[in-house]
């Protein structure tokens, strides 16, 4: 069996919410949960720890990536 197809155990990505610090002018990074690629390599599953209601989501690639 070829393991090309099996999806990864490891998060593809980090998922942080950033909200803007107008007093410091930088951004506050949470990191609120990961996303997964799909086995077919066309999507993403999210798993959230919590969903903000304002700021932006971002992703990044886990560190070591």
């Amino acid at each position: 069996m070829n393991d090309e197809r099996k999806p990864s155990r490891q998060p593809a990505y980090i998922v942080y919410q950033v909200r803007d610090n107008e007093e410091k002018g930088e951004a506050f990074w949470t990191r609120i949960g990961v996303a997964f690629a799909h086995a077919d390599q066309k999507g993403f599953n999210l798993l959230l720890d919590a969903i903000p209601l304002d700021g932006q989501i971002a992703l990044r690639l886990p560190k070591g990536s």
